[in-house]
């Protein structure tokens, strides 16, 4: 199944450095989200990846509960780009997507039809 790039990604930033960056829904890239976010992430390789880590309690449970999200660097706009190249160390233009939010744990898929004699 798939697993997280939170152990091989090239890059993080910080969740007050990727402010630029929410909400996902007004930012004008390609976002993608759930299954989508899941296979693009899953495609690319782990150091091609940005993750959005969280900094604080708050900031983990908001990332935590946020789709699984996965923004393509070069749509984004070069004001956004620049801030998010500041807060990392490598050149921006290494990288391939920004992930923001966790991946699904890999768990069994239940069905409700198990449940019926429960």
């Amino acid at each position: 199944m798939l697993k997280g790039h939170f152990s091989s990604a090239g890059a993080s930033v910080g969740y007050g450095d990727a402010k630029w960056l929410f909400p996902v829904g007004e930012l004008d890239a390609t976002v993608l989200q759930y299954r989508d976010a899941q296979l693009a992430l899953d495609g690319a390789d782990g150091a091609s990846v940005i993750i959005v880590a969280p900094t604080s309690l708050a900031t983990s449970y908001h990332l935590t509960q946020h789709a699984l999200t996965a923004v393509r660097v070069d749509s984004l706009p070069g004001p956004v780009q620049t801030q998010i190249d500041a807060a990392i160390e490598a050149p921006i233009e290494t990288f391939e997507l920004i992930q923001i939010g966790k991946w699904n744990s890999d768990s069994r898929n239940y069905s409700l039809s198990e449940f019926v004699d429960a």
